[in-house]
């Protein structure tokens, strides 16, 4: 028994030895830029950049390969924290580099909902919940509007419609561009 536990232990120190030794020749060295861009990025790998996922998108950032204003997810925010991050002037959306803009979310007609999960394993973002063979429903704010739960369903019962706005989405207009009727009322609310 004591033959059993020492031939482990010399083997477990080999085996360790092989692996550190390993971790250091084969070690490949990231680009930290690139890094710091992927983690400004939403990860949704949803591929609307043109790029398979958010790491490639950010590796070519990196390299000047592609632009910061790519990112249909990301929206503004994200553009303006990439320009912030590699100090250059922020750009609007892309909309012919991007796929589609982001303003859409999906919506599953739950009385034509089969349950196949297709769409569950589609979602790169896990916004869509449901079980096989039960119906399955999208979490609206979790929803990125990459569209890639549509083309999978067998039953055509996702669509892509509008987000709604919230108060806190709303532009509220400046007083100068009020329709007429209202700057009254507000010059003698003043």
């Amino acid at each position: 028994m004591l033959t059993a536990i020492i031939v482990f232990a010399v083997l477990a120190a080999v085996l360790g030895l092989i692996l550190g030794w390993a971790s250091v020749r084969f070690h490949i060295e990231e680009d930290p830029l690139a890094d710091q861009i992927d983690a400004l990025l939403p990860q949704t790998q949803c591929g609307q950049c043109g790029f398979t996922g958010c790491k490639p998108y950010a590796e070519a950032i990196a390299a000047g390969e592609a632009d910061i204003n790519l990112c249909a997810p990301g929206g503004e925010a994200g553009i303006k924290a990439l320009a912030e991050l590699l100090g250059v002037e922020p750009k609007p959306l892309d909309d012919e580099g991007a796929k589609h803009e982001s303003d859409k979310i999906a919506v599953i007609h739950e009385d034509q909902c089969i349950g196949c999960t297709k769409c569950l394993q589609a979602c790169p973002v896990d916004a869509i919940v449901g079980a096989a063979k039960k119906m399955h429903t999208v979490i609206e704010s979790e929803c990125t509007g990459c569209e890639l739960c549509v083309e999978p369903c067998p039953v055509d019962c996702i669509d892509m419609v509008d987000k709604k706005k919230t108060v806190d989405e709303w532009l509220w207009p400046e007083p100068d561009t009020l329709p007429l009727s209202l700057r009254g009322k507000q010059d003698r609310a003043a």
